[in-house]
């Protein structure tokens, strides 16, 4: 199993930049439009950072510095190292263009796809920290916050990282939580905090009792193909040219669609099934006695793979697909 992108030499870990605040519905469209807007205006940064920002985006000024970050993060906009310069990124146009397919995400497909950007490693200059370490490397089943405290600051003392205090490590470990803790609607006194992130709509951490939580593995019956084969098509590309991947680096590799996607071997069996028909023989899936493993003929564009998305998305919303 690969080690992943922060145990490379010159990885510098971010443990911070939310405010404390989880990504809310409506923030990476303001976000989008404030950015698209201005791109060619030189020095647009300045977006988020004059008088006029809080009025422009409705909120205050740390929620504007959150919206900011998980913009970035999310992989809807792009920010040029030296200059500061921000444009949309193709991801942010697909979603929030013009033509966006889903520019108040509608459909849970795109948080999806969100959630794989922040967790994957793809956009690796915006890397959240502990999102993409608890995600693909605590193995716990069963969690308290000041458990994924203690292994993160275990990791940071290791990697010999300057950064990420004990108070900036719980702050992080917290908002993670809430950013993907599934709540009840019987649990009246916090189902408005809990409507409030994108990301607990996935249903991927549950609360165990008072103090603990719990992962969801399994099928996940919101999760779109085209996205799984976005996701196993990018996964590939980092792999190298490699023609084919295992089983078990698609389900358990860091960065891996399992990993990410909380996929038990059941549930991704089954997506690797549909894999040929539904691309084409793009991907194939090969079984047998003693072997089992995906093939490619070739890598898709990303352009190809947002047409399965676009296309899967026409075909649900025309009540073919349940």
């Amino acid at each position: 199993m690969r080690r992943g992108i922060i145990y490379e030499a010159n990885y510098r870990p971010l443990f911070s930049g939310h405010e404390t605040f989880t990504l809310r519905y409506g923030w990476l469209k303001k976000v989008y439009d404030a950015v698209s807007s201005s791109s060619n205006l030189p020095g647009n940064k300045s977006i988020f950072l004059n008088d006029d920002a809080i009025a422009r985006f409705g909120v205050g000024k740390n929620m504007v510095r959150s919206m900011r970050h998980w913009s970035l993060a999310c992989g809807v906009i792009s920010e040029e190292s030296k200059t500061g310069q921000l444009s949309t990124t193709a991801l942010g146009d697909f979603l929030f263009g013009d033509s966006g397919i889903d520019p108040f995400l509608e459909n849970p497909g795109s948080i999806w796809l969100l959630h794989w950007n922040l967790c994957s490693g793809d956009i690796a200059d915006d890397l959240k920290t502990t999102w993409y370490w608890v995600v693909n490397y605590f193995l716990d089943p069963i969690f308290t916050r000041d458990r994924l405290v203690e292994k993160l600051a275990q990791v940071a003392t290791e990697r010999e990282w300057t950064s990420g205090s004990h108070v900036t490590l719980k702050r992080d470990v917290e908002c993670f939580v809430r950013s993907y803790e599934y709540r009840t609607a019987y649990d009246a006194s916090s189902i408005e905090e809990s409507l409030d992130s994108i990301f607990a709509e996935l249903g991927l951490v549950v609360r165990s009792d008072s103090h603990s939580f719990s992962f969801v593995r399994g099928e996940k019956s919101t999760l779109p193909n085209s996205i799984f084969v976005y996701a196993l098509n990018h996964f590939w590309k980092r792999r190298g040219d490699t023609k084919s991947l295992s089983f078990d680096a698609i389900a358990y590799d860091i960065g891996s669609p399992g990993r990410i996607f909380m996929l038990d071997e059941q549930a991704l069996a089954d997506r690797l099934l549909a894999l040929e028909e539904f691309t084409k023989g793009v991907f194939i899936w090969s079984e047998t006695a003693s072997l089992r493993q995906a093939l490619r003929t070739r890598f898709l564009e990303d352009n190809d793979a947002y047409e399965l998305i676009k296309s899967e998305y026409e075909i649900s919303s025309s009540g073919v697909l349940n």
